[in-house]
């Protein structure tokens, strides 16, 4: 004998999922919007103008938004604006390179409060989570906030975490930060929760957030400088493979730069030998371009009437590194970054773009990054604040 199953009917959502919901938008939109008053909130989210008023009620009652002002110059009475609470939680986002640590310090929407440079020459390894914890209690100081008020601290690093072990791989360059308890570590002297991601990923989160990738799902950013880096975005996540190493490409085989295993298991050569630093330098001195490093060699070509055959020979290289990764990724957009590339501006982008065209079936438009300043130290804070965000405007 079988028994006959009653269908559930699907459950419908609790009242404080429903509000919850309801806050999560409202906030959104005050992000996006800037101060808005009861009547704009429930035009924007479709809810009636007593749901909006208890809704700003309650998120103000716990410290979310404040009012900020009326509006004004309107044929009725003013109506109070309100925004998110700016107070309501800070994050700070760390960049680390093989020569300074950068540090800067945000507020819950977005605006950074204060940033702080220390150089690295001389640190020994054995106190760089000390000193590193040091550069952010300044930064914090500077933006004139408490010791323990951070929520989320982000770290940029030249190198990808195991996934298995914690420990930091394609890194050695970076001397202090290997132990498998660096998270750990970090947060026992930063006081707040720490996680660690690959540099050139986010600064492929930064263009993805507001600069030259934003709106765009699938793009590879392309990172030069004195060492190589891709990050891969498919269906607007991010890419890190198995190991944390997807887009590490440096080491990638290319005609005429051939990877090597020597030994100690050191390696050499590929896409790093084409068009890392000291290749670019190397290729400069051959067209007879002075520089101290790959960016001023390539703004100085840019001033030189010499300089356009060393350019077109540095796109080439970039091209066709591009064009393995285009091949196997296809993506919409390549969006270029770091110093080097940045340094050749649109003629530069303008001779990649017609390399790869020539070199690649798939033809992705090639950018210059957007952007300003340090894209690491952007996507630092990016990726900060939206996991703060997420705990902050979660009210279920």
């Amino acid at each position: 004998m079988t028994t006959r199953k009653t269908p559930r009917s699907p459950l419908a959502g609790t009242p404080s999922l429903l509000r919850a919901i309801n806050d999560r938008a409202a906030l959104e939109l005050l992000l996006a919007n800037g101060p808005l008053s009861r009547t704009q909130i429930g035009s924007l989210t479709g809810l009636s103008k007593p749901t909006a008023s208890q809704l700003l009620a309650r998120l103000e009652a716990v410290g979310l938004v404040v009012p900020v002002g009326t509006t004004a110059g309107g044929p009725g009475p003013n109506a109070q604006l309100y925004q998110v609470n700016p107070a309501a939680g800070y994050v700070a986002g760390v960049a680390v390179t093989s020569t300074t640590v950068r540090v800067a310090v945000a507020d819950v929407t977005g605006t950074t409060l204060a940033e702080h440079r220390v150089p690295t020459k001389g640190w020994p390894a054995a106190e760089t989570v000390h000193r590193v914890a040091e550069a952010v209690a300044e930064t914090v100081r500077r933006a004139q906030l408490a010791p323990d008020c951070l929520r989320e601290v982000v770290v940029g690093i030249g190198g990808a975490p195991d996934p298995a072990t914690g420990k930091l791989r394609y890194a050695s360059h970076l001397p202090g930060w290997h132990s498998p308890r660096l998270v750990e570590e970090l947060e026992l002297a930063l006081g707040a929760p720490v996680s660690i991601e690959n540099d050139v990923n986010l600064a492929a989160v930064a263009e993805q957030a507001g600069g030259a990738a934003a709106g765009c799902e699938d793009f590879v950013l392309l990172w030069a400088e004195e060492g190589i880096g891709a990050a891969i975005v498919i269906a607007g996540r991010l890419h890190r493979g198995f190991t944390g190493g997807a887009g590490e490409v440096g080491y990638m085989p290319l005609p005429d730069a051939p990877v090597s295993l020597g030994s100690r298991r050191k390696v050499s050569g590929g896409f790093q030998d084409l068009v890392g630093e000291p290749a670019v330098l190397a290729l400069a001195r051959r067209h007879g371009l002075p520089g101290a490093d790959g960016a001023q060699a390539v703004a100085g070509a840019l001033e030189t009437d010499g300089g356009g055959p060393f350019l077109t020979e540095l796109a080439e290289r970039l091209a066709l590194g591009l064009a393995v990764i285009a091949s196997v990724v296809d993506p919409e957009l390549v969006v270029l970054s770091g110093r080097t590339p940045t340094a050749g501006g649109e003629r530069l982008r303008e001779l990649v773009q017609e390399a790869l065209g020539r070199m690649s079936i798939p033809r992705p438009e090639v950018r210059l990054s957007a952007v300003p300043g340090s894209p690491v130290l952007t996507g630092a804070l990016q990726r900060a604040l939206a996991s703060t965000r997420d705990v902050l405007f979660s009210t279920h």
